[in-house]
């Protein structure tokens, strides 16, 4: 049995480490399919033992010549490599993939849907974007939302009426427990993160790490932190990830606040996040929409307390007063008062910090992602075990 798994950029194989060497050790043909860069292909191919295909139209902006392009190449790998099943997930993959399956007659064609870009546009881009996903849901034969939250807006959008059902507890390919493990950090990156930041024993950090965005809640974050910091001298606001000021700019006095504030340090993007939640007390996450953030798993493996935004997927990892804390989106009093709570409220800190990786081992284990994902496969395929 052969399977297609395709994603939009060959960056996104990092997303599902892992996951398609499991499945081909487990009997089925892989074959990885994406766009640019050809080296990030390469480097997943070694790394799963599959082969890998570069589809040089295929790309996340929307782009008319290109996404015809991008279609037409598809439908002819489709013809030539003959699979079982096409499976997609990120957003424009999963649309000119699933339509080309389609085209082709592929029997099972599998979409999981993770962040609805959606949920944070207006006006005709918005019904672009609803029109797209309906479109991908249609065309294929099995619809698997990320997580609970993402299932019900694709019911409320009545964007699709397929059955809908996540893998396992969520998420598509779980946390690695050995590598987000304070005690696989090497010393040397660890010492590193701690020489650059330079936040003494007594500083309680908070850490953000992905796009510094506004989509993110980063305009909130930096307003809530320096009302913060003006009360707890103490506090540190440490971001990991990269500014996008072409495609999604900050307003100007925010990002100068971000670079001028002496209790905010911006680490840039990093390969390895270990180090720098290790610095770290809490993770600060007021993201406007999500699918099943991998970042707030991470972080609760690491063994840090988590704020986070009532959004999909932080409310299904995240507890309430368990591992960490809810905050409605888009609000900075909130978080400002949530962040300080978990500053002051040691007792409540204590217990959110030592929950923190037993909830997330308990529920999101990688082996049984994978494990979820294998016998889904089989139950199409009829290779049942």
């Amino acid at each position: 049995m052969k399977i297609l798994r395709i994603l939009t950029s060959s960056i996104s194989y990092q997303l599902i480490k892992g996951q398609l060497k499991y499945m081909s050790d487990n009997g089925y043909e892989v074959v990885g399919v994406s766009g640019l860069p050809e080296e990030r292909a390469n480097e997943a191919s070694i790394r799963e033992g599959i082969k890998t295909v570069i589809t040089p139209h295929l790309v996340r902006s929307i782009s008319i010549s290109n996404d015809v392009r991008a279609l037409f190449e598809l439908i002819k790998l489709i013809r030539r490599e003959k699979p079982d099943v096409v499976h997609a997930n990120t957003p424009k993959a999963s649309l000119l993939g699933i339509t080309a399956a389609w085209w082709c007659r592929v029997p099972h064609r599998i979409y999981t849907v993770t962040g609805l870009r959606f949920q944070t546009a207006k006006g005709f881009f918005r019904w672009l974007l609803i029109t797209m996903e309906r479109i991908t849901c249609r065309f294929s034969t099995k619809v698997i939302p990320e997580g609970d939250g993402v299932a019900k807006t694709l019911l409320d959008e009545h964007i699709t009426r397929k059955p809908l059902k996540k893998l396992h507890n969520g998420n598509i390919n779980g946390i690695d427990l050995a590598y987000y493990d304070e005690s696989a950090i090497p010393i040397s990156l660890l010492s590193q993160a701690k020489s650059e930041t330079s936040f003494s024993e007594e500083s309680f950090t908070f850490i953000f790490v992905g796009r510094i965005v506004r989509d993110k809640g980063i305009c909130e974050l930096v307003e809530a932190f320096t009302r913060l910091q003006q009360e707890h001298p103490e506090a540190r606001l440490l971001l990991v990830g990269n500014f996008e000021q072409e495609l999604d700019p900050l307003p100007e006095d925010v990002y100068h606040t971000i670079q001028s504030h002496p209790a905010i340090y911006c680490a840039g993007w990093q390969n390895d996040v270990r180090p720098w939640f290790a610095v770290a007390d809490a993770l600060a996450f007021p993201s406007y929409r999500e699918g099943f953030p991998n970042v707030v798993m991470q972080a609760g493996a690491m063994g840090l307390p988590c704020v986070v935004s009532d959004i999909n997927g932080c409310n299904e990892i995240i507890i309430e007063g368990e591992n960490g804390l809810i905050i409605p989106s888009h609000d900075a009093v909130a978080l400002y008062q949530t962040m300080k709570r978990m500053i002051e409220d040691k007792a409540l800190y204590t217990h959110c910090q030592q929950n923190a990786r037993p909830l997330i081992a308990s529920r999101y284990k990688q082996e049984d992602v994978w494990q979820a994902t294998l016998e889904m496969y089989r139950s199409l395929t009829g290779d049942a075990k």
